[in-house]
């Protein structure tokens, strides 16, 4: 009976690219069983737990584990390779490990530490030429170098939300051309034109909408260049359903609370503007009405969010600041 051929790989996987799935994919074709060791790293702020996700989605059936508290020590003295050598050891516990997978010349300490196989797979970069510093300078232009699952979460996703006729449409396809990327409008509109009566919909409609706003917002995130604006969110059509029903499906009632984490920004756009009424809508007392609830819902919610007044371009420019800074934190 043949050994049991354990492989281990690690990283820090920010982001997880193609160039690690070469190194994994190499070492399932020639391993029994393989761990992937992720190192935490409080200087790039992309979540261990958001890396783990990525690997664990695209790979179900290898080990992953995620390295709490691992050396940020880089360098070939000693005394460093000694730290890392140690962590490892200690982090594996009673695995053995027959095969190492890297593309760095720390392969060479590591498995003599381990007492394994020292695997290495295009040190050289030739196959396939990326590195995460790259990939983190410009997602965009370097996103055929990462999996579909990866680049969505390099995407900041922004809404904007405010009662009717306070700009959000607007300032969504504005921000879009000013930073070069994609906007998703309000799905509602679109479907409320086509199927409202008397300028009311159906509970179930409420819940279509909800649910073809997010389908067409996913399918956008491929498309985005670092940003996606979106012009509201499964909340705001959940509040509609309380104020036209007094009541919302339970089904919609989960797409608002799983909409409390699907952007990372949220601006609400203020009431300051002039009042445009337009045949579908009720009236500037109600858009009022309607400000009030929405800030409320997101206050109970505990959201964070920012709010937008001025002229378009006045908005445009607190928006930038904003996400300068979100920005910066992300990937530094």
């Amino acid at each position: 009976m043949r050994d049991h051929k354990v492989g281990l790989t690690l990283g820090k996987f920010a982001p997880f690219h193609k160039g690690h799935q070469l190194l994994i994919e190499t070492a399932i074709k020639e391993v029994d069983e393989l761990i992937v060791l992720i190192y935490d790293d409080p200087v790039i702020n992309i979540p261990l737990a958001t890396r783990a996700s990525w690997i664990r989605e695209i790979y179900p059936h290898i080990v992953v584990i995620e390295g709490v508290n691992s050396p940020n020590d880089t360098g070939y003295t000693a005394e460093i390779m000694k730290i890392q050598e140690d962590y490892v050891l200690s982090i594996l516990g009673n695995h053995k490990i027959s095969h190492f997978y890297s593309s760095e010349p720390y392969g060479l300490h590591m498995s003599v530490a381990l007492n394994a196989i020292n695997r290495q797979v295009d040190v050289s970069r030739n196959i396939i030429p990326i590195s995460a510093t790259k990939i983190r300078k410009d997602p965009f232009v370097n996103k055929n170098f990462v999996h579909p699952k990866v680049y969505a979460d390099l995407i900041t996703k922004v809404v904007l939300l405010g009662a009717p006729s306070t700009g959000k449409t607007t300032l969504a396809e504005k921000l879009a051309i000013h930073f070069d990327t994609q906007w998703m409008p309000e799905y509602g509109r679109e479907y409320w034109e086509k199927h409202q009566v008397n300028k009311r919909l159906t509970l179930e409609d409420l819940l279509k909408i909800a649910e073809g706003h997010i389908e067409r917002e996913d399918a956008l995130v491929a498309q985005s260049n670092r940003f996606l604006f979106s012009d509201t969110n499964a909340i705001t059509t959940f509040l509609f359903s309380l104020d036209y029903h007094g009541k919302a499906l339970e089904e919609l009632e989960n797409l608002a609370k799983r909409a409390e984490n699907r952007h990372d920004i949220i601006f609400v756009c203020d009431t300051d503007i002039p009042y445009d009424d337009t045949w579908d809508r009720s009236g500037d007392v109600k858009r009022k009405v309607f400000q009030e609830k929405i800030i409320e819902d997101l206050n109970a919610r505990n959201l964070k969010y920012y709010m937008l007044r001025g002229t378009v371009e006045e908005r445009i420019e607190h928006v930038s600041k904003v996400l300068s800074a979100a920005e910066n934190s992300k990937f530094n």
